[in-house]
């Protein structure tokens, strides 16, 4: 063989020893980055939930209405406007919410994209 072929043959054991190397480091960063977005997703999923109103005063308070309606008779139609409105939020809630959900979406596309990565 000449000088040439050693050359190229040396080159393709030394490269595919490189390739492999990167490749299993890349995959495992991939995991890892996989996996801690998949906790903080829920983690922030919870914060969330936790910080919408609950829909249970709501409920009790038309409840409460409906027997006022029943026990008065049919003509005492209670006020329903000091009903609690979704649109009676603060603006630091507002923020808080809107920080929440995108920090949700980045999440979840950097989740995206290490399935993408690992898959390719």
């Amino acid at each position: 063989k000449d000088d040439n072929s050693k050359f190229w043959a040396t080159y393709k054991k030394v490269s595919t020893e490189y390739d492999d190397d990167f490749l299993g480091r890349a995959n495992d960063d991939m995991g890892i980055i996989l996996t801690y977005a998949g906790l903080f997703s829920a983690v922030n999923s919870t914060s969330i939930v936790g910080m919408q109103p609950n829909p249970g005063d709501t409920t009790n308070a038309l409840l409460l209405y409906l027997i006022q309606i029943s026990v008065n008779g049919p003509n005492s139609v209670p006020d329903i406007s000091t009903l609690s409105s979704s649109t009676g939020f603060s603006s630091s809630t507002v923020w808080m919410q809107t920080l929440a959900y995108g920090s949700l979406a980045l999440s979840l596309l950097a989740a995206f994209g290490a399935v993408l990565g690992k898959q390719w």
